[in-house]
């Protein structure tokens, strides 16, 4: 099978049925076999009869409902596990991305050898109010990714079968399938501007919580992709840093009142200054950190998955 088409969906029963034709309707004008999986994330309205009626009417479709609403990660991860086309394809059922996008992505991953390829909503039909904190959020995880996505939240992405395979996307994970699959050892990853078409059913079911929830989860992913198998390296770093500072604070505050004393000059107490027990909170914070950065490394090293490494080529 050439493709498989994802769409995640919530309260979208207006415009499945167009999406689903446009989606049909370019497959067969470039001669695609193809599937198209509609994973319903626990709908209130009438979204799963309309999903069900089209896969009566067309083989091609397939649906997933969950039994509630469990967040965009959790029906993607389903749509990634039941896809079985070489080029896996996730779009929004809101009609803001245009299947027509679909062959030149297609083509990105086969005769480009691309991994994943991201959408890029250049020009986007949104309030400022979105479009800012947008791209605040996009170039705070450039910075901390290396991948240098304009739009990481685009929902138009384009997969090599075997990425969806190895990654696995959990809580609100979705906006960082790039890093997911960089850490994965999948590096090749490439952009496309794609069309943003205004909203033509429905509204947005995204809110500020959104942009707070993905700085949240970008502060994780990246601490996950950097110490998740070596925690010492950095609880242990970081405590080993502030003891010592606090140590030789301590040590300073000591060889301060021993020349005064050794001049004759009145002494004050060392627990007088508020210094004394600032360096004597540094000293009790870096052995928690140090101790906590140990306990870590225990549990890492016990843990099923440590040596949960993908393999790429074996011979």
């Amino acid at each position: 099978m050439d493709l498989s088409v994802i769409v995640p969906l919530y309260n979208e029963e207006e415009s499945i049925t167009e999406l689903t034709k446009w989606i049909a309707d370019v497959m067969k004008k470039n001669n695609f076999s193809y599937e198209i999986i509609m994973v319903d994330d626990g709908s209130k309205d009438n979204s799963w009869n309309v999903i069900q009626k089209l896969a009566d009417d067309n083989n091609n479709i397939h649906g997933i409902k969950l039994k509630r609403n469990y967040g965009k990660s959790a029906a993607l991860h389903c749509g990634f596990q039941s896809a079985e086309g070489d080029v896996v394809i996730t779009m929004d059922a809101d009609l803001q991305d245009s299947p027509d996008e679909i062959p030149e992505l297609y083509r990105m991953i086969k005769d480009e050898h691309y991994d994943l390829v991201s959408g890029w909503k250049q020009k986007r039909y949104d309030p400022i109010s979105k479009t800012m904190p947008t791209k605040l959020f996009n170039a705070a995880a450039r910075v901390a990714s290396g991948i240098k996505l304009h739009d990481f939240n685009c929902g138009l992405k384009a997969y090599r079968k075997n990425v969806i395979k190895d990654i696995e996307v959990y809580g609100e994970m979705h906006r960082y399938i790039p890093v997911l699959a960089k850490q994965a050892g999948y590096t090749t990853i490439g952009e496309k501007v794609v069309i943003h078409r205004a909203r033509k059913f429905g509204v947005s079911k995204f809110g500020i919580n959104r942009f707070i929830n993905g700085f949240l989860d970008l502060l994780s992913i990246s601490f996950i992709s950097r110490f998740s198998k070596k925690p010492m390296h950095f609880f242990g770093s970081l405590g080993t840093l502030l003891f010592l500072i606090s140590l030789m604070a301590i040590v300073g505050i000591g060889v301060t009142k021993y020349f005064y004393l050794k001049s004759g000059h009145p002494a004050p107490l060392i627990t007088s200054t508020p210094y004394f027990y600032i360096a004597l909170t540094g000293m009790i914070l870096g052995t928690q950190l140090f101790l906590a950065g140990f306990l870590a490394e225990l549990i890492s090293r016990s843990a099923s998955n440590r040596n949960d490494y993908v393999i790429d080529k074996k011979i």
